[in-house]
């Protein structure tokens, strides 16, 4: 049996999410509350849901939640793979990245993709029951529209310019869509309009030490396994501009053998994901521990 640990990202986070594991990992907590320079413990254990919807803490929040409950785990995994804002999770949990600089990544990604979404509003949309290739030539056709989540067949979710989106709403209508619904999101994630986000993390991805993780990775750019520190680092960066492939990634690691896999993080999102994702000749394990 092959395991792979999944991680989820940005929209997972919950009122009172991780209070259950501070006793048992107050140090590691406390350490986050002074690395960030804020109690993000005391928002995410009794915010609200408006309290933790601000980028600066969901992102980390998320990631605390997540990176503890791998470290919680008794057994290894075998390959790892995160949702977006998840991949970083998936790298500490792989033994590539500290859960310090981990953070730290994260709060810097956090905070310049928050002045991308004030510099420039953009906004996504998920379009439900079209094929990949009809909503990639639709997207094509519309000027700063592009595909930026492909998380189930079936499922994509399109981001860009605001103009764009409501323009390619109605195409995807017009098309076939059983849905071209318009997400409740501050920017255009996954999207050119990312760039200056991307700029901005550069420096401090290049910086940051990765070594080479105890098992592949499977990256959201690429949708392939990686050990290599370089790579792993180039993905990363490239990842706020480009679409995350997670239907591609979860096909290739069943293709390379995973047959349980588990969601650790706030949510359940990717364990319905990889279900749609799986075909039922894959008799696959899926839980999670949130």
């Amino acid at each position: 049996m092959k395991i792979a640990y999944i991680f989820p990202g940005q929209g997972a986070q919950f009122p009172g999410m991780a209070q259950d594991l501070y006793p048992a990992h107050k140090e590691l907590m406390e350490r986050a509350n002074t690395l960030l320079g804020f109690r993000i413990t005391d928002i995410m254990f009794e915010g609200s849901e408006e309290d933790l919807k601000a980028t600066r803490v969901t992102q980390p929040a998320i990631f605390i939640h997540s990176t503890i409950l791998a470290m919680s785990q008794e057994q290894k995994p075998d390959m790892v793979a995160g949702h977006s804002l998840g991949e970083f999770s998936a790298l500490v949990a792989a033994g590539a990245l500290s859960f310090e600089d981990g953070l730290r990544l994260v709060s810097l990604r956090a905070q310049a993709m928050q002045k991308c979404c004030e510099k420039t509003p953009g906004s996504m949309a998920a379009i439900i029951k079209l094929p990949d290739n009809v909503i990639e030539e639709i997207c094509a056709g519309i000027p700063g529209v592009v595909p930026a989540n492909y998380n189930s067949p079936g499922q994509v979710v399109i981001s860009g310019e605001e103009a764009g989106i409501e323009q390619a709403c109605e195409t995807f209508k017009e098309a076939g869509a059983k849905r071209a619904l318009k997400l409740a999101v501050s920017g255009a994630f996954h999207s050119p309009l990312m760039e200056p986000a991307r700029e901005e993390l550069a420096k401090a991805i290049e910086d940051t030490p990765i070594r080479a993780p105890f098992c592949p990775i499977y990256q959201n750019v690429s949708a392939l396994p990686t050990m290599d520190p370089m790579v792993i680092k180039d993905n990363l960066l490239k990842q706020l501009t480009s679409p995350v492939r997670w239907t591609q990634s979860v096909q290739n690691m069943i293709a390379d053998g995973a047959t349980k896999f588990v969601e650790l993080g706030p949510g359940t999102v990717l364990q319905g994901l990889v279900k749609r994702i799986a075909s039922p000749e894959d008799a696959l394990e899926i839980e999670g521990q949130q």
